[in-house]
């Protein structure tokens, strides 16, 4: 673990951009046709980096991807990215593609992670599974941290954020800011990530970044919204609820020193022990309904 208090901050400012995008159903060459010029957009804003939501190369269809998963679920250095990782080496910038992967014969829901080269840098598997996705894909418990510049990035995918403990650990490991691939359908999904992200932001004091689907995908109309915070909790920046479009924003190493400096959250909880479940007592109040 890092020990908040010697941690570094990052010492130049780190601009992130946010790929609201619409998938078609199934077609993973036609969403990477799409993806193109997105990450051209933000290579000519200047990103360092950017993000797409979850499952972006397919869509959030499940019974598409168990229907073939040869043809819906990428391998490494799947030969339908080559694009991606061309575009990502002439314009040196880092990009999280959304993904089902297949490997080992077990499929994940996955973000793969194409460094500034053009290399698959890492791919990571989301953690936390939403219960239908339980009876297609496996999770996995390992965490990545990306640094780009002097920033550490912590990755995450959609129902990974509800888990405090989840950007908490990656925190305690040192990340600054947390990135997360997403599809928030409107209604209770949209509540969720106005609630999940500042909340995640404040508790760990680091900067927190969502990217979800414009339109519809699958069966769920997703609610648009990407969005920023700063490590107070703050929006930064937010997308329409429904376009597809690119937005950038920057992130101030001032900023998180502040934010630091003024809320303890992080650095206390260093070293915590959480209670055993001997250690967790309930008492009964023996309640009486009145007459």
């Amino acid at each position: 673990m890092v020990h908040v208090e010697d941690e570094f901050y990052p010492k130049q400012a780190l601009r992130v951009a946010v790929a609201q995008a619409a998938s078609l159903s199934g077609d993973i060459g036609a969403n990477v046709e799409r993806a193109i010029p997105m990450i051209e957009f933000a290579a000519q804003q200047k990103a360092d980096i950017v993000v797409f939501p979850e499952k972006f190369l397919t869509g959030y269809v499940p019974e598409i991807i168990i229907s073939d998963p040869d043809r819906y679920a990428v391998v490494p250095n799947d030969p339908r990215l080559e694009p991606v990782r061309n575009v990502c080496k002439q314009h040196g910038i880092c990009a999280i593609i959304g993904t089902p992967t297949r490997l080992d014969g077990s499929l994940y829901i996955s973000s793969i992670v194409i460094g500034q080269s053009g290399t698959e840098a890492v791919t990571y598997h989301k953690t936390h599974l939403f219960h239908s996705e339980k009876e297609i894909f496996k999770s996995d418990n390992k965490r990545n941290i990306l640094a780009v510049k002097d920033w550490n990035i912590g990755l995450g995918i959609c129902y990974d954020a509800g888990f405090p403990e989840h950007s908490r650990t990656l925190a305690q490991a040192g990340c600054h800011v947390y990135m997360v691939s997403s599809l928030f359908s409107k209604g209770v999904g949209y509540l969720e990530s106005r609630i999940w992200f500042p909340a995640r932001a404040l508790d760990n004091t680091i900067y927190t970044v969502m990217v979800n689907h414009a339109g519809k995908t699958g069966v769920w109309d997703a609610c648009g919204s990407s969005g920023v915070w700063d490590p107070f909790g703050q929006l930064v920046a937010e997308a329409s609820e429904g376009e597809p479009e690119v937005i950038i924003a920057e992130l101030d190493p001032a900023r998180l020193r502040e934010a630091r400096e003024a809320e303890r959250m992080l650095a206390d909880s260093m070293g915590l022990q959480q209670p055993a479940a001997d250690e967790v007592v309930t008492v009964r109040m023996g309640w009486n309904e009145r007459g």
